[in-house]
């Protein structure tokens, strides 16, 4: 990554004073790239992934400096790139205040903000028993760190004890060439290395180290808790990890090329009705690697070029069911996005030259050979946003047929009290969902691909014309299939789907929808 060639300090007193007294030293938008490559997976969906491309860039020494660079933004949505270097931990990471900005002591805070690269460089940056929380927050990069040793009981706690941490409708974060680590489990005072829950969607995780934890983390906190999906892991490295690798309750993950080393109890565990496409990893010295573990509520895979190189299995039980020796894949799972797979016989090379903080940011682009990217331009070509992509050209008319949402299953991203997902599809007028707050998604789904080319978005009484923009998800793939404004009839593109998201992105007032009619013409 190319480094600005000298820093200038805003010539204010108030700027001077910042530098002195928090450790960051403030730098006008220079050339300098927001973070190296671009973002992959996931992350390249709902309007991609660019962190602070764009903005300006300063360089934070402490946490404290972290949280004033945050604070010190003309916005909440500013872009900025924090270019970390040397120890964050708790003496020096305090709360600052700020209206672009809503930090705490003893956490790095990324909490209802966008647009924000958080990248080490020189010497490197180690976030040392300290978290990183990212909450009710969109388009975060998190590239070359290392955070280790973060607790949830002992002393000194921080972020629930995950390493990095994602909770309440966060969205577009790629977290890449990170090394995180723990020095044992629960018992031990560790959680997590890599949390996601309450609605946290299009995420990547790509050529990090996960190290010597109980948990490398999960996606969703509950088999109630389904509303994570759309996650993307490739190129890590799992080593000494008892269970969680990751833990998936519901939603669709795509899991390629990562290498697995010593999983003590189970790795991939696919519960609650999730779907995890699983190709040409490299699993070695482990246990019960892949399946549905803990649980009586079954998930799903599909597999393809993996290699079980000393693999141990269980025998299936009431709440074990493991994928192998035998593994064979049990549902189809499609992704909206294009990557290059390294065959699985090279993988543990692969990763382990290129996995982790540190290691000159070197990816492969499916040749099984190590290279350094290009720098990103500090402009983007795009700017990631959850306003509608395209409007129907045209009024649709009412669709026709059977109603094939009656009789269906139904979830969410929220919901508001004395309010049902359940609402939508029982052909009752009179009931209805609304989400917890002015934007949220509810979902009708079947237990087998349904074909879907209509929709009938109904209001409640008393609430027409609350519904502003939405937009409407393939809930198999996340794929945007049309968007607009308004409720009524939608078109889509007829497609063959097991989950079908009404993505509500504006509103005025209350939206309710009382039923979310689906038919196939």
């Amino acid at each position: 990554m190319r480094r600005p060639v000298a820093l200038r300090l805003c010539a204010t007193l108030a700027t001077a004073a910042l530098a002195a007294t928090t450790g960051v030293l403030v730098a006008m938008p220079s050339a300098s790239a927001a973070a190296t490559g671009s973002a992959t997976g996931y992350a390249t969906q709902n309007g991609g992934t660019t962190g602070g491309a764009g903005g300006q860039t300063v360089r934070a020494t402490t946490g404290t400096a972290i949280h004033a660079a945050l604070c010190g933004r003309a916005s909440a949505s500013t872009p900025i790139v924090i270019e970390v270097e040397g120890t964050i931990n708790h003496a020096n990471t305090d709360k600052v205040s700020g209206a672009s900005c809503n930090t705490a002591a003893g956490v790095i805070e990324l909490k209802q903000i966008s647009n924000v690269t958080l990248v080490g460089v020189g010497s490197g940056a180690v976030f040392d028993q300290l978290g990183i929380h990212i909450r009710e927050s969109s388009n975060i990069i998190i590239q070359n760190v290392t955070v280790k040793n973060v607790k949830k009981s002992g002393s000194p706690i921080s972020n629930g004890g995950d390493a990095i941490g994602m909770e309440t409708n966060v969205r577009n974060v790629w977290v890449d060439h990170a090394s995180l680590e723990a020095s044992g489990g629960e018992s031990a005072g560790f959680d997590g290395l890599f949390d996601m829950k309450d609605n946290t969607q299009y995420v990547t995780l790509s050529y990090s180290t996960l190290r010597n934890s109980g948990r490398g983390g999960l996606i969703g906190s509950s088999e109630t808790e389904l509303s994570n999906s759309f996650i993307t892991f490739h190129h890590n490295l799992y080593e000494n990890i008892d269970s969680r690798a990751p833990l998936l309750r519901g939603g669709t993950a795509h899991i390629y090329n990562n290498y697995y080393v010593k999983l003590n109890e189970s790795g991939i565990n696919s519960r609650a009705g999730a779907h995890a496409k699983v190709d040409n990893n490299y699993f070695k010295d482990s246990k019960d690697v892949l399946g549905t573990f803990y649980t009586s509520a079954a998930g799903y895979w599909q597999v393809a070029g993996n290699i079980f190189d000393n693999v141990t299995w269980s025998s299936p039980g009431t709440d074990n069911n493991p994928a192998g020796p035998d593994v064979k894949s049990t549902a189809t799972v499609s992704v909206p996005y294009s990557f290059s797979l390294d065959a699985a016989t090279c993988v543990p090379d692969v990763v382990t030259q290129t996995a982790g903080a540190n290691k000159g940011l070197k990816v492969s682009n499916g040749t099984c050979t190590p290279q350094t990217p290009s720098p990103t331009p500090t402009t983007p070509t795009s700017s990631p946003t959850t306003t509608p992509t395209s409007s129907p050209t045209s009024t649709p008319t009412q669709p026709g047929g059977t109603n094939l949402s009656i009789g269906a299953g139904a979830d969410g991203s929220s919901k508001a009290a004395g309010t049902s997902y359940g609402n939508v599809k029982d052909g009752n007028l009179s009931t209805f969902w609304s989400p917890a707050g002015a934007t949220g998604s509810v979902s009708v789904k079947w237990s087998s691909p349904t074909a879907v080319a209509g929709l009938n978005i109904r209001e409640a009484a008393g609430s027409a014309g609350s519904i502003g923009s939405w937009r409407v998800l393939n809930g198999d793939t996340g794929a945007v299939l049309t968007s607009g404004s308004g409720a009524g009839a939608i078109t889509v593109p007829r497609t063959s789907l097991s989950k079908i998201t009404f993505e509500i992105t504006s509103s005025t007032g209350t939206p309710k929808v009382a039923e979310f009619e689906t038919y196939a013409g």
